[in-house]
């Protein structure tokens, strides 16, 4: 198989015919990964929901409320919440009433309608290697993201080099060579306080001089609203086009979902500072407001790529609204 070949089944997750019947038991163990993992946020969102309906034959105005308020401490926020409520109340208002039993299948649709689907276009030059700019604060599981994304490039027989360009902090380097060991990719760093974009250039000529097939670069993870951001970023991405006229191919925002809105007010500083091309969702299995996701995709109008599901190099999943969303609103424990 050749080299864009692997890397597209790697980005999109979308196998070969052969591929997908070697790869049949991956699939089920993913899915009880994502059941395990939403857990806490399925007991909390769909708990409450059945709470609200229990005993009812059709929606009133109280009932109304009562998923109105549900959407609300799911993390969903209000702006999104509305958007389902006012939807929900002109399917009463048309149908005269509504049964509880159509609840479940027209929320679900509704919030599938809001959720965007990651469709960046991985349609490749010859160009190499793929180069993925990830960003986001300190804290959020940015470096042990990036782990996760070099293992899974890594069993899929591509080739990766990293670039600690997080030269202010030193535990972010001491960890991204843990996961170098870990993953077989190849770390360049430099001393603490280096220029990040010299970090980056190295990198991508270490990476084209040795034919490797992917670059995952971790910048500096300080706070959103430092007005300094701006101007790393835009010059570590200008360097890095004098190497590989396209780099950075992908940037990724890291988003912590147990920061609930404030991961929102995160995107869109961001969003500011450099164009973001998707988002990775860490620590959904530690949270109950796993409805922030909804609310990311809504109002930023970035897709969600990645969702972090736990601790092991394995937890870390391509993003699926469908499999997402009906997990959710399983009948299952």
């Amino acid at each position: 198989m050749n080299f864009f070949k692997k890397l597209k089944e790697s980005l999109t997750g979308k196998k070969t015919q052969d591929s997908v019947a070697e790869n049949q038991n991956a699939e089920k163990k993913s899915a009880e990964v994502l059941k395990k993992g939403l857990k806490k946020t399925k007991n909390s969102f769909f708990g409450n929901f059945s709470k609200s309906l229990v005993g009812k034959s059709k929606i009133s105005d109280q009932e109304l409320d009562s998923i109105e308020e549900t959407l609300l401490k799911s993390d969903i926020g209000i702006e999104t919440s509305l958007k389902i409520i006012d939807a929900l109340e002109k399917r009463v208002s048309d149908d005269k009433f509504i049964h509880t039993n159509e609840i479940y299948d027209f929320l679900k649709d509704e919030i599938k309608n809001l959720l965007l689907q990651n469709k960046k276009d991985y349609s490749f030059s010859d160009e190499k290697p793929y180069v993925i700019m990830v960003v986001g604060i300190n804290g959020v599981g940015k470096t042990t993201t990036i782990g996760k994304l070099a293992h899974q490039f890594n069993q899929n027989n591509l080739s990766v080099t990293i670039g600690a360009a997080d030269t202010f902090r030193a535990a972010a380097i001491d960890q991204l060579e843990v996961w170098s060991n870990r993953t077989n990719a190849k770390l360049i760093k430099q001393k603490m306080g280096s220029d990040p974009a010299s970090v980056c250039f190295d990198t991508l000529k270490s990476a084209k001089s040795n034919d490797s097939d992917v670059v995952i670069i971790d910048t500096a993870g300080r706070l959103h609203n430092n007005v300094n951001l701006m101007n790393e970023l835009t010059k570590i991405k200008k360097v890095m086009s004098k190497v590989s006229i396209n780099a950075p191919h992908e940037v990724i925002l890291v988003l912590d979902a147990t920061t609930g809105q404030n991961a929102i007010e995160q995107a869109k500083q961001f969003s500011k500072a450099t164009e973001v091309d998707c988002i990775a969702l860490t620590k959904l299995d530690g949270t109950a407001k796993g409805g922030i996701a909804i609310g990311i995709s809504d109002q930023l109008n970035i897709p969600i790529k990645y969702i972090g599901l736990g601790e092991t190099v394995n937890d870390l999943q391509l993003f699926d609204k469908d499999k997402f969303v009906d997990t959710l609103f399983s009948n299952e424990n």
